[in-house]
């Protein structure tokens, strides 16, 4: 048996599933995630559970990114109407559900600028497909891209990926392919895969939203990057704090196990892999690689001295590949659909799609699949809809803590690997948040500073003595009780900082505040 035949056959028994419960039925949809359960979704799912009559079908899925919202319902009719209510109440469940059984549903399908302006790959079927179920991930194509990396031997699959334009989502964009080619070459066995969505950083919510509402995508993704590589064993490092998450992942991998995508020989191929969920250390630093495989050996939350680089010597000192979640989200598309069709999204040298996460005073925050060369404009007005009425834009924090802020005259810079502005602004993991003329740009530099200061792990000097003394001088400066001096020492510490600390963290803190003193210097004065 080949391994598309293994795939068909699995396609198969879940449409026939599918078929015994949903066919005839009205579908119900109930968009269950991380956000959507601070607003109430769960209780909307349970009042939905109760009161819908015995010939509809209730589906749980993810949110589909608009977080702005929830919690979000979706109601297909046998005929194949849609119908989506937002902002549901467990009293307006109830409601739903009358309607459903009534046959006179009010709502239809309407999808806001918010969707319009997107293109999804890695967030395909996210809010629509069930996320408890492998059924409706196979029958929307999932492990197709799985079938056909496992049909290749790895140097051509590596290849593929290397066309594709692939680079790693986590905010260092290196080439995936070259990672994984790096981790093959070194002749030490074992290998393995470390699946990186610690993702500990404010104002970034992606990995969460991939987990939660397709996690067999994101495992599919990781058994390609596996196999690639030459990984009989990968773990899957999920945030301490990322409850839901690390329950819908630890679903998915039973279910692999259970059709066959996991374990001995996947899809009646000779390739075998034991995946196994890890939860996170806590803290911003475990999102930096080598800290996060020191809290996985069980030492302390602290960066290695590299080289050697962890595709040498990594995990147990053996060679490991950690690939962002984002990252191996895209995979499942590029071999479906082939590396042409990816490198065709984006521009010629940033291809594919960036997943943004939306905040701040925006009208519609949430989480976008944009490609690669999309304009904050685009990103902050298409699709977030712009400010509230009555506020303008006065800044934009883009990338997280380790980046910086962008003054509303930039706000035509397009989204592209690395970084936006020689001042320091990047796009790292794909933060965006809003800033309005009701917030002060120094607070923001402080808060993102003061960030960074306690989430220092105080391994190095640079970064565990520089980043409180720039919160001090920040302090002063806000104060009102600088200097030139002061200010000039800020400006020298931030850039010693980022020169001399040992990780991502240290290298990237003094960036808010050199990008402050570009865009803002009159606030220094």
């Amino acid at each position: 048996m080949s391994v598309h035949d293994a795939l068909e056959t699995l396609v198969r028994e879940a449409r026939e599933r599918l078929s015994r419960t949903q066919d005839g039925k009205t579908v119900v949809t109930v968009q269950v995630s991380h956000c959507s359960m601070s607003v109430g979704a769960g209780e909307v799912a349970e009042a939905l559970a109760a009161a819908l009559p015995d010939d509809a079908s209730m589906v749980t899925a993810g949110c589909d990114g608009a977080c702005f919202d929830a919690p979000q319902v979706l109601v297909t009719t046998a005929s194949g109407e849609r119908h989506r209510y937002v902002r549901v109440s467990p009293e307006s469940a109830r409601d739903i559900a009358a309607q459903v059984a009534s046959g006179s549903l009010s709502e239809t399908a309407r999808k806001s600028g918010f969707h319009s302006g997107q293109r999804r790959i890695t967030l395909d079927g996210c809010g629509e497909l069930d996320c408890e179920v492998i059924d409706s991930y196979l029958d929307h194509g999932g492990y197709l891209g799985l079938a056909n990396a496992l049909a290749m031997t790895p140097d051509e699959l590596i290849e593929v990926v290397k066309q594709s334009g692939l680079r790693g989502r986590g905010g260092a964009y290196f080439p995936a392919a070259l990672k994984w080619q790096g981790a093959r070459s070194v002749k030490v066995e074992p290998r393995y895969l470390v699946v990186n969505s610690e993702e500990g950083e404010p104002g970034v919510f992606k990995d969460r939203h991939l987990m939660e509402g397709v996690p067999h995508r994101l495992l599919e993704g990781a058994i390609i990057a596996a196999y690639a590589s030459g990984v009989e064993r990968a773990y899957i490092y999920i945030n301490a704090e990322a409850n839901l998450s690390a329950d819908r992942m630890q679903r998915a991998v039973e279910e692999a196990y259970e059709h066959g995508l996991l374990g001995e020989k996947i899809l009646a191929s000779g390739y075998s892999l034991e995946v196994e969920i890890m939860r996170g250390a806590g803290g911003y630093v475990c999102g930096e690689e080598t800290t996060l495989l020191n809290t996985m050996e069980g030492y302390r939350r602290e960066p290695r001295l590299r080289p050697p680089f962890p595709t040498e010597q990594g995990l147990w000192a053996k060679p490991t590949v950690i690939n962002n979640a984002e990252t191996l989200c895209s995979l499942p598309y590029i071999l479906s659909n082939g590396a042409k069709a990816y490198a065709e999204v984006g521009t010629d040298d940033a291809t594919g799609t960036k997943i943004i996460s939306l905040s701040g005073s925006v009208r519609r925050p949430g989480v976008a699949e944009v490609p690669m060369g999309t304009s904050l404009r685009q990103i902050i007005f298409d699709i977030g809809g712009g400010l509230p009425d009555g506020r303008e834009l006065a800044a934009i924090a883009v990338g997280g803590p380790s980046s910086g802020i962008f003054p509303a005259s930039e706000i035509d810079t397009p989204i592209k690997p690395g970084f936006l502005h020689e001042s320091g602004v990047m796009l790292g993991a794909g933060g965006v948040i809003v800033l309005d003329d009701r917030t002060g740009v120094l607070d923001s530099i402080r808060g993102l500073a003061d960030y960074n200061a306690k989430e220092s792990c105080g391994k190095c000097t640079p970064c565990r003595e520089g980043t409180p003394r720039m919160v001090d001088l920040l302090d002063k400066l806000k104060a009102g009780h600088s200097t030139e001096k002061d200010v000039a020492e800020l400006r020298e510490l931030a850039k010693v900082v980022n020169a001399a600390s040992l990780c991502g963290l240290g290298q990237a803190a003094g960036n808010p505040i050199l990008s402050a003193l570009h865009f803002f210097s009159d606030e220094f004065s």
